[in-house]
């Protein structure tokens, strides 16, 4: 262990500025890297290089440092360890690496008696979201959504010259036409490639709907208490106009249904689920108006026509990314009534925690600057069954259930 992890064991109570922070300050200054790991160190003391594995774990200063605060920390010991947060974010620490055990930053203070409001948390929220958005700064407007928290990247500077480094081999034909394969079947992964999906094969079980060859989880029956809430926030008016975007398992318009609005337009692009839709008789269902095709395509049209408004608007698609919310944002402050409402299924980063309540507030920003306000409640998540999919999508206890309007 280096002495800036010794530090943030805080070996010593109480915690006070003047016995923690200048150490660990000049330590810093010095050049030990704020990512500096455990498991880098445990390398070079047993004189090996830190192999680049991916299931390797990333103990940076920061667990080290959340994972030994005492459960009775006074409010002046916080502040001094509030300290000592801003200096390792200010010299580059991560907010979403995972140590040894798997777990974030956020999941050990938590762990240690820090609330999810308090200001500990809150800070590394904070740092969450300011490195995404400066990562969409720097990546020119893209969005980079991070849904899972990364490895730590390998911090100490190489000690070869460039000059002197021979140039890469050139990988044999085999390889090369292998990753080419490879890469040309993560392009086309139904769950991450809109179009792949729109051709894919769908399959409705007992309780979900999944895509049929890698049973990806388009929809579970477990959503169902959260869709009968965004149903009650969208048709909050009497005799409201409604669009839902993205049919699915149907849990959504069966809810709207019991609130009996004036108009119901259903925007939907999978041709299996179009199919269980006109089985089912909703394009005959009173009121119900169905959009087939991709919301980019339908909605604009009713934009462009100028004649439809919505008192609520509810987004639920599958294989979509959160720079496509950003581009439904601009068509929805078009469409959506002064007193209306527009809800959507926030899985945002829901693979873990720290990350979800990172997009909790990266929506609530980005919104902001249309003008629109988000509102957030928070519902519990009962028992999830995942037997039928190929992995969980949904990793939080707690959902954060959006309510947007005009400010």
């Amino acid at each position: 262990m280096s002495q800036l992890h010794h530090y943030l064991t805080f070996p010593k109570r109480p915690i006070t500025q003047d016995e923690y922070f200048p150490a660990i300050q000049k330590l810093l200054s010095a050049g030990v890297p704020a990512t500096y790991t455990l498991e880098q160190i445990a390398a070079f003391e047993q004189g090996r290089e830190d192999e680049d594995d991916a299931d390797a774990s990333n103990t940076t200063p920061l667990h080290v440092m959340a994972r030994s605060l005492p459960q009775d920390l006074s409010k002046d010991e916080e502040q001094v360890v509030l300290n000592i947060m801003n200096v390792l974010f200010e010299y580059g620490a991560g907010w979403n690496f995972i140590d040894y055990e798997q777990k974030t930053i956020g999941d050990l203070l938590l762990e240690n008696g820090q609330s999810r409001d308090g200001v500990l948390y809150s800070r590394l929220v904070d740092a969450g979201v300011s490195a995404e958005l400066l990562l969409r700064k720097i990546n020119g407007g893209e969005i980079e959504f991070i849904e899972e928290p990364v490895e730590a990247e390998e911090e100490t500077p190489s000690q070869e010259d460039p000059a002197t480094q021979e140039a890469p081999q050139e990988a044999p034909q085999e390889a090369t036409q292998e990753a080419t394969q490879e890469a040309t079947q993560e392009a086309s992964d139904a769950s991450t490639d809109q179009k792949a999906y729109l051709e894919s094969k769908l399959e409705y079980t007992k309780d979900s709907l999944v895509t049929d060859e890698n049973r990806d989880g388009v929809m579970m029956d477990w959503e169902t208490a959260i869709m009968e809430k965004a149903a009650e926030s969208i048709c909050a008016n009497e005799d409201a106009t409604v669009v839902n975007i993205g049919f699915g398992m149907g849990i959504i318009d069966t809810a709207i249904q019991s609130h009996h609005p004036k108009k119901h337009y259903i925007c939907e692009a999978h041709p299996d689920v179009l199919k269980k839709m006109k089985d089912e008789g909703w394009y005959s269902k009173p009121g119900v108006v169905v959009l087939e095709g991709r919301w980019q395509d339908r909605l604009n049209e009713l934009l462009d026509e100028g004649e439809v408004f919505f008192d609520g608007i509810y987004y639920d698609t599958f294989s979509e990314h959160y720079e496509d919310m950003l581009e439904l944002y601009d068509v929805i402050v078009g469409l959506l009534k002064p007193g209306g409402v527009f809800s959507f299924f926030n899985g945002l980063g829901a693979d873990r925690p720290l990350c979800y309540d990172v997009y909790k507030k990266i929506v609530d920003l980005d919104v902001s600057n249309y003008g629109l306000r988000c509102d957030y409640e928070v519902l519990p998540v009962g028992k999830r069954n995942w037997d039928e999919v190929k992995r969980s999508y949904f990793n939080c206890d707690y959902y954060y259930h959006p309510r947007i309007s005009f400010g």
